[in-house]
């Protein structure tokens, strides 16, 4: 044990900035801070409509309650499906549920670890009414074969962009394929005020609908104006700090290049050196970097190797539990088996993104770090 730092701890967020805390002194000083309606939500929602180039932006208190508006103003509701990945955040699954709609599961492309949209024929039916798209990981759902499908059959699509703002999906910004895009500020993402989220669409009928359920003599959903008068500056930097991380990954991925056992889902597979599986047209966000992990060529556990990642300082996580491995059968219609999203449950590993701001002493920290866990493996 001799190898590990003392105290380790993987990099902290939100970092320090200047500018977040000169937004927060003036809106104690004008005030803005305890408003109802202030200047705050107003510049972050114009911000935002002029980032997307969507007339149309919500606030809301989290990203998880974006999605069940946005179902909501998608007129999704009882006797309804929804088509979404095996492999995504619970809390869609259960935004489906909660508009009594039945989430139907559908496979993971085995080399991105995104929706497989050649399974959206299989999952579709009469009832079939929205697709929630989710980008992961640093990966991208083939937007354009989603919409394309959902333009054919007359169903909605919901974006979830919640883990890369900014980012570029097959030559749009992320979360302007749907007909309605999710964002969210909560405290590990990106952009950051510790709670909150935000929808973008261009579709004033899907907005007067949320309204309908947000608006009950007050909004029932609010970002807060404090919340707003942090993120601002956060947008300021947002497209230079998605740029740096995507340098800092093709970096670590050239780092990463010797090492058997783990492939980045930005990634091609095959033998040999690794080749990029990103579509050309397309600059993902990193709120998570992906990975397999195959447990024969380390010879120990995923859990084990994220223990040691995270004893050396680096902050490896599980991926999420995959979605019909966690619910009961009766609440959900699956595709196909889903073996590809079996295997996301037991493999995928997720390094969070505050180490690829750093630098490059702190990227080949990764690499040494993964050459602790194995002296430590060696020596059990």
């Amino acid at each position: 044990m001799s190898d590990l730092p003392d105290n380790p701890q993987p990099p902290a967020w939100p970092l320090p900035d200047e500018a977040v805390e000169a937004a927060l002194r003036r809106a104690f000083a004008d005030g803005s801070w305890g408003k109802y309606h202030g200047p705050n939500c107003r510049e972050l929602s114009a911000r935002l409509a002029a980032m997307h180039g969507c007339e149309h932006i919500v606030l809301t208190c989290s990203g998880t309650a974006a999605v069940e508006l946005a179902l909501r103003g998608l007129r999704i509701g009882p006797g309804d499906e929804v088509i979404l990945s095996a492999y995504d955040f619970e809390g869609n699954f259960k935004n489906v549920l909660a508009v009594g709609a039945k989430p139907v599961l559908v496979d993971v492309d085995p080399v991105s670890g995104q929706l497989d949209t050649n399974q959206l024929e299989a999952a579709r039916s009469l009832h079939t009414k929205a697709i929630i798209a989710s980008h992961l990981h640093g990966g991208v759902v083939a937007m354009p074969a989603v919409r394309a499908f959902a333009d054919q059959h007359q169903i909605a699509v919901l974006e979830d962009a919640c883990q890369m703002p900014g980012a570029i999906v097959h030559g749009r910004i992320a979360g302007t394929w749907g007909d309605v895009g999710v964002l969210s500020f909560g405290g590990s993402k990106l952009l950051t005020a510790g709670r909150g989220g935000a929808l973008v669409t261009r579709d004033a009928e899907i907005v007067q609908r949320i309204r309908v359920q947000t608006q009950r003599g007050n909004d029932a959903y609010p970002l807060s104006e404090l919340q707003a008068a942090v993120l601002v500056p956060q947008l300021d930097r947002l497209a230079e700090r998605n740029q740096l991380r995507a340098e800092n990954v093709s970096r670590l991925l050239g780092l990463l290049s010797d090492v058997t056992g783990l492939r980045c889902f930005v990634e091609a597979a095959g033998s040999g050196k690794s080749r990029r599986a990103q579509p050309d047209d397309s600059q993902p966000g990193y709120f998570k970097l992906g990975f397999w992990f195959e447990a024969a060529s380390f010879g120990c556990s995923r859990d084990d190797f994220a223990c040691a990642m995270r004893a050396a300082g680096v902050a490896f996580d599980l991926g999420f539990r995959a979605l019909h491995r966690t619910h009961a059968r009766g609440r959900f219609r699956a595709v196909n088996g889903l073996p590809h999203a079996t295997r996301a449950d037991e493999a995928i590993l997720v390094l969070h993104h505050p180490v690829l701001l750093g630098t490059d002493e702190d990227l080949r920290a990764i690499r040494e770090a993964i050459n602790v866990g194995e002296l430590l493996r060696d020596s059990d």
